[in-house]
């Protein structure tokens, strides 16, 4: 019997970019043994090392979690689809009680009439907005179109987190800023811009990143949290602060050209480590930087964050309390998915083994004592791109070897490098030069970090003269040749 699996963006470069694929077998663990066997290098994102399912990867037998029914015994049907849901490196009572919530001015009136003429809203819903007040953590691709609806909106108060600063690269996603408000601190320029769209608004400013130590002291001052982080650690941090203080956490994620979305820890409802209670080990989930994400995605899912939020300020309509929406911008689908609360959760639970905030850099498997995501090499395994260069001129034999993605040696390239993306370099051993002839091998991606993981799984498979280049190709163009370009 042929079941129909849903590939997302993230693992379809290993089912040779195919978005969904037909596999034979009666239950989920045949299904995924026949599709891990047909392709192999994607049994690892999916399958621990001693076989057990990963727990950063949900599968879905149409629009159930299969933890919910008979795990990888479930039984299929040719009429079922499986879904492949990772986790991917953003009428509740909100408002304050009718007779403390503020009066709207006339202004008011004239900004938000097409607010006002809808029942959903009104004016009692406008004066919720008002009251209400709504902390967005990072002010990146999901923060950006978040609160500027938000703040369009009149929410009242919109703190905002973020300790970055402007780059060029962030203009191609990151609406709230433009060209020249690169190089400026996000939060100066992001105050700005939404004070510009609505003045009547108090936008809060918080400087520096959200922590265990500082996280539960800002966010008690908020109705709800719209979660745009970034990076794992994050998420798990701001899923634990909210859980702890009973705020909504309005969840948003983008990679590529997938999006996720969902409302987590309210009164009823699960929360993020209900459905993703490990994060994946470092570097196996490529982050947006190295993998990349189009331009409108975070668009999209942010404008569906604010419009969560939105709901659960005004008591309107159904959040995605208990569900879980994906989104597909290549093939245009949405689906949703139901959650339910895991009854074992370490955090929402009446088992709860975490009752306060942790160390998540260390929890994630990124702490500096441990970061298997960027090996750290002794200083012979390293060499500098003016060393690689000099060698270059004096026409030494070197073999260099890039290990980022296609599309990024389409834009800058080192002259006479190898291209093997890091994920077929296990599949492609052969083509590596090794043996007393072979010349030395120095390996480069974008930064560091990726070629830093191909030199320690390269010098463990027995190639001996093998360095990182340090800074990648970015140090290359910004001290060799300038006249290349970044990204």
């Amino acid at each position: 019997m042929s079941v129909r699996i849903l590939i997302p963006t993230p693992l379809r470069p290993y089912t040779e970019q195919q978005s969904a694929v037909q596999v034979e077998g009666q239950t989920v663990g045949e299904i995924l043994e026949q599709l891990t066997t047909r392709h192999a290098d994607l049994r690892p994102h999916l399958f621990r090392e001693d076989g057990r399912l990963r727990s950063f990867v949900n599968l879905y037998v149409n629009d159930e979690d299969i933890r919910h029914l008979a795990g990888e015994s479930t039984a299929v049907s040719e009429r079922d689809t499986i879904s492949i849901v990772p986790s991917v490196a953003g009428g509740s009572g909100l408002a304050a009680a009718e007779a403390a919530l503020p009066e709207l001015t006339q202004d008011d009136f004239a900004r938000y009439s097409r607010h006002l003429i809808m029942p959903e809203v009104g004016v009692e819903g406008q004066r919720k907005l008002k009251a209400a007040r709504v902390l967005c953590v990072g002010a990146g691709g999901l923060g950006s179109p978040a609160s500027l609806y938000l703040a369009a909106a009149g929410v009242g108060t919109l703190g905002l987190v973020d300790f970055d600063v402007v780059d060029m690269s962030n203009l191609q996603r990151q609406i709230l800023y433009g060209t020249p408000d690169v190089g400026r601190p996000k939060l100066a320029a992001a105050r700005e811009r939404l004070s510009e769209l609505n003045p009547t608004i108090r936008v809060v400013a918080h400087e520096g990143p959200l922590t265990a130590v500082n996280a539960l002291e800002i966010m008690r001052n908020y109705d709800l949290v719209v979660d745009g982080a970034d990076n794992f650690p994050a998420r798990y941090l701001v899923n634990d602060a909210c859980v702890l203080l009973g705020t909504p956490n309005v969840y948003g994620s983008i990679f590529r050209f997938d999006g996720q979305a969902s409302v987590f820890a309210t009164a009823d409802g699960p929360c993020y480590r209900c459905l993703y209670p490990e994060p994946p080990p470092p570097g196996l989930v490529p982050s947006c930087a190295e993998g990349g994400v189009l331009g409108i995605l975070p668009g999209i899912i942010g404008t569906i964050q604010a419009a969560e939020a939105i709901k659960l300020i005004i008591g309107a309509g159904q959040p995605l309390i208990g569900r879980l929406l994906l989104f597909d911008v290549l093939e245009m689908a949405v689906r949703v998915m139901k959650l339910r609360r895991d009854p074992e959760c370490a955090v929402c639970s009446p088992q709860r083994t975490i009752t306060g905030l942790i160390d998540y850099e260390q929890f994630c498997g990124v702490a500096p004592s441990q970061r298997p995501a960027t090996p750290e090499l002794p200083p012979e395994f390293v060499t500098s791109v003016e060393a690689l260069a000099d060698r270059v001129r004096r026409k030494e034999t070197v073999w260099i070897l890039d290990v980022r993605e296609p599309r990024e040696f389409e834009i800058c390239r080192i002259p006479g490098s190898v291209l093997i993306p890091l994920g077929e370099l296990p599949r492609r051993l052969a083509d590596v030069p090794r043996g007393s002839g072979a010349p030395d091998i120095v390996v480069h991606c974008k930064s560091g970090a990726r070629s830093a993981r191909a030199v320690a799984q390269l010098r463990d498979l027995g190639f001996e003269r093998v360095q990182n280049l340090e800074g990648g190709i970015l140090a290359w163009i910004d001290r060799i040749d300038p006249t290349q370009s970044k990204y």
